[in-house]
């Protein structure tokens, strides 16, 4: 993942000196589909939205599953990154497969802060869960949540050279790392991290989901789609997201640090230790 090089002057203690510092990068991406049979194919742009470049074939994976325009792998014929010139990327979907693009009621441009702004209605935010609830069998030690965020940090190698990007990761119930993604978007970060399971290992996610700021709506909206049943944050959770999180049974921390955190919803999940 690149960084973009700038040269600034760094006001400090009263003096004012030159240095060398690094952004992260910004720039658009155009998520385009091409369905329909034989001689009988459709192309659409279907958003446009405002990511850090980089695994833009899991950004666009997650980002149909997530908006319910493909299902499943199988729907999926090929997606090229770069076909239509930089900063696009094309989803062809199999020949006898045609989506319902009217749910997804998307404008299209999509900021990097928010991954529900372009809708149009409030109908077309909620979506269906479709994995079932089991929360007998998986559980995890408070312990292990402690260990999270030191985790994370240890692998946010992007932000810690410019500071201006959202991380997500996936831990198994242990806390071993399974994969992270960052972007300047939050929504772009998750979408990153599904769509690469997705593509590979597949869904439902029977693990845990740690973001490196606040739990929104959005985020918990994407993390039930996708299967997740728990997600642990750094920062606050919104309101909406602690009802969702409660609708969709899912259990949501937030507030993590490495002595404390808050459970707004699915408690039975963590079990309690000691802190280590």
């Amino acid at each position: 993942m690149e960084v973009f090089p700038v040269n600034i002057r760094r006001m400090q203690s009263g003096a004012l000196t030159e240095a060398d510092d690094q952004l992260a990068v910004e720039e658009p991406l155009q998520i385009q589909l091409l369905y329909g049979s034989s001689g009988n194919e459709q192309q659409k742009n279907i958003a446009v939205t405002m990511r850090t470049p980089g695994n833009d074939e899991d950004l666009a994976a997650g980002f149909l599953f997530t908006e319910g325009i493909v299902n499943n792998k199988t729907q999926l014929s090929q997606i090229i990154v770069a076909a239509s010139g930089e900063n696009t990327v094309l989803a062809i979907l199999k020949g006898d497969y045609v989506p319902n693009l009217e749910p997804s009621e998307r404008n299209f441009y999509v900021t990097s802060s928010c991954g529900v702004c372009g809708k149009s209605s409030i109908d077309a935010v909620r979506k269906e869960i479709e994995y079932p609830v089991n929360s007998e069998s998986f559980c995890i030690a408070s312990s292990v949540v402690h260990r999270l965020p030191d985790t994370l940090r240890r692998q946010q190698e992007i932000f810690r050279s410019t500071g201006g990007l959202h991380a997500c990761a996936i831990f198994d119930i242990s806390g071993n790392l399974l994969l992270l993604r960052e972007d300047v978007g939050r929504h772009n970060a998750l979408d990153k991290l599904i769509g690469n399971f997705f593509l590979n290992e597949g869904l439902p996610l029977q693990s845990v989901l740690l973001l490196s700021g606040r739990a929104s709506f959005e985020l918990i909206q994407k993390a039930a789609i996708a299967g997740i049943r728990i997600v642990a944050a750094i920062g606050a959770p919104s309101s909406l997201a602690v009802q969702l999180a409660q609708e969709a049974g899912i259990t949501l921390v937030g507030f993590l640090k490495s002595d404390r955190f808050n459970i707004y919803a699915g408690p039975e999940r963590i079990v309690e230790t000691a802190v280590q």
